[in-house]
């Protein structure tokens, strides 16, 4: 139970930090969320909980096939000027697109 929101509490304060951040240095709090530190946080912590290197592995594998297809989340908002697209629209394209990434990921895990 101490496991579970002792990982809540410090990914509560790593999302606040950042979000905060990026009010006041946008570059340093753009350059710190493409950092894996939510993989190494969760690989860390599924680690010291179930204590499997294999599944951790098999964890680490499956997130290094996730990034690039986690890329067209931001698809919409690079053409956002291009395509005048309000912040909300880009938003939802790029969720939809990440629906539409989960299959591209599937297939690509079964080539690992």
């Amino acid at each position: 139970m101490y496991l579970m929101i002792g990982k809540t509490i410090i990914a509560a304060v790593l999302i606040s930090f950042v979000s905060w951040l990026s009010g006041r240095k946008l570059a340093l709090a753009g350059f710190l969320t493409a950092l894996p530190l939510t993989t190494l946080l969760a690989l860390a912590f599924s680690h010291l909980e179930f204590k499997d290197p294999e599944q951790s592995v098999a964890y680490a594998k499956s997130v290094f096939a996730a990034i690039p297809v986690s890329l067209l989340f931001f698809l919409p908002f690079l053409l956002a000027n291009k395509l005048n697209l309000s912040f909300w629209t880009c938003y939802i394209v790029g969720i939809l697109l990440l629906g539409l990434g989960y299959f591209i990921h599937q297939a690509l895990l079964k080539g690992f």
